[in-house]
C-alpha cells in the first residue's frame, strides 16, 4: 500500500497493521544502525592501534573510535528530540540515515586518527537522530498492544544484531581494519526506502483541533519524564553489564577458549531475545511490573557475583538477560505512555540519551567498583544488591492502579 494511503491508528483492529510490513521493517533496520556503530569495529581495534602506533596517545585515542559515538548519542539525543518535534520525524530520519552512511564510511579514506575520531563523533550525531526518530515513529504509528509488541521487537532486533554485527565485523576485519566500515553504506539503501515507504505521522484528531499557538506554548512535562529517565540510566547499566563484562568474568574463572566465550555471549543474547518475546505476552501495566523485573535482574547478578563455578555463572547471566529483555521495552513503553504527540520527539530523545548514558557509564562504574572491592565479581555482586534495593524502592513507590495513557497519535491519511 502506498504511504499516502495509510490508515489512522484508530482504524487498525485486532492488532493487524494496515500500514503493511515495510514501514516496521525499515524502523527496525534503522534502530539497529546505532548498534552496528557500537560493536562492528570492536574486533579490529587492535589492528587500528597497530596502524596508528606512531600517533602520540594512540593507546587512549583508538578505543574512543569505538565508544565516542555512544557518548555523542547520549549527549545529543535530547537536541535531536527537539529537532524531531520541530522539523518532523520522517524528514529528519531520512537525512540522518544518509549522513550516517557518509560519516560512517569516512574512515575508508581518512589517514588521520584525529580525523577518524571527528567522523565518529559525526556518526554519533546521526545515530542520535536515527534512534530518536525510529522510536518516536513507532509511538506515532501504533498504540496499545501493537505498539508494545513493536517496541519489544526493537529490543529483540538490537540484541540479535549486536551478536551478528560483532561476528560480521570480525570476519570482514580479516581483510583489513578498514573493511568493516563499508557496512555503514547500508544507510544509502535505507534512506530512499524510508523516504518512499514511511507515512507522514500526524496528531490524533483530538490533538489536531487544539490551536497551534497553544500547542507551541504548552510546557514540556519535565517532571513527568525526569523519574523515568533517571531510572533508565540505571536500567541501561543493568542491561549492558552482561554483554560488556561476561568475557572478563569467564576469564577470571580460567576460561581461555574464545569459542566458549562466544557461545556463552550468544546464549545471553538469546536470553535477552526470549525476555523481549515474553514481554509481548504480558499485560499493559509496564509500571507495575518494574519491581519484579529489577528483582529478576538482581537475582541474576547475585548469582553471577557470588559463584566461582562456570555453570552457575552462566545460569545467573541467563536469568539476568531474560530480565533485561523484559526490562528495556517496559521502560520504553512507560516513557511513551507519558507523552502526547507534540512532546513525543523531545521525550523520546531524553529517554534515548538516558539509555545510552547508562551504556557509557556501565563499564566505568564497574571498573571503579572493582578498584575498591578488588574483583569484578564483587563489583557485579554490589550491582546486584543495588538492583535489589531498586526493586524494593519501586515496589513501595508504585501505585496500585496504573495511570491512563494519553491519547495516541495516528497516521496521516
Amino acid at each position: 500500500m502506498p504511504a499516502s494511503a495509510a490508515l489512522p491508528t484508530h482504524e487498525r483492529t485486532g492488532g493487524r497493521d494496515l500500514l503493511g510490513r515495510l514501514p516496521v521493517v525499515l524502523l527496525m533496520a534503522g534502530s539497529c544502525l546505532p548498534i552496528l556503530g557500537a560493536v562492528l569495529i570492536a574486533p579490529v581495534l587492535p589492528r587500528i592501534e597497530d596502524h596508528f602506533a606512531h600517533v602520540a596517545g594512540s593507546a587512549a585515542l583508538v578505543p574512543l573510535v569505538l565508544t565516542v559515538p555512544a557518548l555523542s548519542l547520549a549527549v545529543l539525543a535530547p537536541f535531536a528530540g527537539v529537532l524531531v518535534d520541530r522539523l518532523g520525524r520522517k524528514r529528519l530520519l531520512v537525512a540522518a540515515t544518509a549522513l550516517y552512511a557518509v560519516f560512517g564510511t569516512a574512515p575508508l579514506w581518512l589517514d588521520s586518527l584525529h580525523a577518524i575520531l571527528v567522523s565518529r563523533i559525526l556518526v554519533g550525531i546521526a545515530e542520535a537522530a536515527i534512534m530518536t526518530c525510529c522510536t518516536t515513529l513507532i509511538g506515532d504509528y501504533y498504540d496499545g498492544r501493537v505498539r508494545d509488541r513493536y517496541l519489544a521487537l526493537q529490543t529483540m532486533c538490537a540484541s540479535a544484531s549486536a551478536t551478528v554485527f560483532f561476528a560480521v565485523g570480525g570476519a570482514l576485519g580479516s581483510a583489513g581494519w578498514r573493511t568493516p566500515f563499508w557496512l555503514y553504506a547500508v544507510g544509502l539503501l535505507l534512506a530512499p526506502a524510508m523516504a518512499w515507504a514511511l507515512p507522514a505521522p500526524a496528531p490524533a484528531p483530538a490533538a489536531a483541533v487544539e490551536p497551534a499557538l497553544a500547542q507551541e506554548r504548552r510546557p514540556f512535562p519535565v517532571r513527568r519524564m525526569a523519574g523515568i529517565c533517571l531510572l533508565t540510566v540505571f536500567g541501561a547499566a543493568v542491561f549492558y553489564t552482561v554483554p560488556v563484562e561476561m568475557s572478563f568474568l569467564m576469564d577470571d574463572l580460567g576460561v581461555e577458549s574464545t569459542g566458549m566465550v562466544g557461545a556463552v555471549t550468544a546464549l545471553a543474547s538469546a536470553a535477552t531475545v526470549l525476555g523481549s518475546v515474553l514481554f509481548t505476552k504480558l499485560g499493559d501495566h509496564s509500571r507495575r511490573r518494574l519491581p519484579a523485573l529489577f528483582l529478576l535482574c538482581a537475582l541474576g547478578f547475585l548469582l553471577m557475583g557470588a559463584t566461582d563455578h562456570l555453570a552457575l555463572l552462566i545460569i545467573g547471566a541467563v536469568v539476568n538477560c531474560v530480565g533485561t529483555g523484559l526490562l528495556l521495552p517496559s521502560l520504553l513503553t512507560l516513557a511513551l505512555s507519558r507523552l502526547d504527540f507534540a512532546d513525543r520527539g523531545r521525550g523520546t530523545g531524553l529517554w534515548t540519551a538516558a539509555f545510552f548514558l547508562g551504556e557509557f557509564l556501565c563499564p566505568l562504574a564497574l571498573l571503579a567498583a572493582q578498584g575498591v572491592l578488588g574483583t569484578l565479581a564483587s563489583a557485579v555482586l554490589l550491582l546486584g544488591l543495588l538492583t535489589l534495593l531498586m526493586s524494593v524502592a519501586l515496589m513501595l513507590l508504585t501505585p496500585r492502579a496504573p495511570k491512563s495513557p494519553p491519547q495516541s497519535a495516528g497516521v496521516q491519511a
